[in-house]
């Protein structure tokens, strides 16, 4: 039985590690690579870095952090954010990193993707997809229904860190990058992002049918329930989390004995 995937998340901003709600309201949480070292003493599978700002004066900062990390660390890790030539995915991973996230380049240019796993290969691109769910209030029911549409459902693909509304469907869309190559979709909510209130477990559920690449739930987790509800409910391969292991609401350890007892097959740094 393959295991399920724990990945920290970091956001990474001029160098150092941000937490925020919604894509808004950042606050430091911390020193990039002393918490790559601590998550990777603790038995983390995996470690996701997102260079948030990711304009062209930051990407020294993220290839910076990046090679530090790697020198000290042993898991695999994926770096995301600004990722938008195949010059950027070669700097990243002689940087160190096992994988790289593309977002909204996959969006502007979808052909890149293709070229990009063939290159590289596909267990080096991952597909990071920001969701939304879409409106069903009243005058949105009342406009649709007037035009003789069927009412909007479902979630709408978000590019620039959350800001842009790209009209995509989620789901067409994550089959659509599978299509092309990515080997991993990264799927967040964006509704639930730092509100500590669970995944949404209706849309990675949904993703997770619609694909046969591994689907990383993130975007909401505030307790070690809401990661066994990723896997059970959402269907998840592996959960992305921050806030409560930056802040140590929880340890990784605690939250794999507690997914263990549950059934969940996990890794245990125990069982190297």
């Amino acid at each position: 039985m393959l295991t399920k995937r724990i990945i920290p998340c970091l956001d990474v901003k001029d160098g150092r590690v941000v937490k925020g709600v919604s894509f808004v309201n950042l606050r430091d949480a911390g020193d990039p690579v002393e918490i790559a070292k601590a998550y990777d003493r603790d038995g983390a599978d995996e470690l996701c870095f997102l260079d948030i700002t990711a304009s062209y004066e930051n990407r020294k900062t993220i290839l910076g952090v990046v090679t530090r990390t790697a020198e000290q660390v042993f898991m695999p890790l994926t770096v995301g954010g600004g990722v938008g030539t195949l010059e950027d995915i070669r700097t990243l991973l002689t940087a160190g990193a096992d994988k790289v996230s593309i977002n909204t380049a996959a969006v502007e240019q979808p052909d890149f993707v293709k070229a990009a796993a063939e290159r590289f290969g596909t267990q080096c691109i991952v597909v990071a997809i920001d969701a939304k769910r879409r409106t069903t209030d009243a005058k949105h029911h009342a406009d649709s229904t007037k035009r003789g549409q069927a009412p909007a459902a479902g979630w709408e693909v978000f590019t620039h860190g959350g800001r842009r509304p790209t009209g995509l469907d989620v789901v067409e869309w994550a089959r659509r990058m599978e299509g092309y190559g990515a080997g991993e979709i990264l799927l967040t909510s964006m509704d639930r992002d730092g509100t500590l209130k669970g995944y949404d477990v209706e849309l990675t559920a949904a993703v997770s049918e619609a694909v046969s690449v591994p689907v990383i739930a993130s975007g909401g987790a505030g307790t070690l329930e809401h990661l066994y509800e990723g896997f059970i409910h959402g269907g998840a391969d592996a959960v992305l989390v921050a806030s409560i292991f930056h802040y140590r609401t929880h340890t990784i350890p605690e939250a794999k004995a507690y997914l263990r007892e549950r059934g969940i097959a996990v890794r245990m740094t125990s069982d190297k």
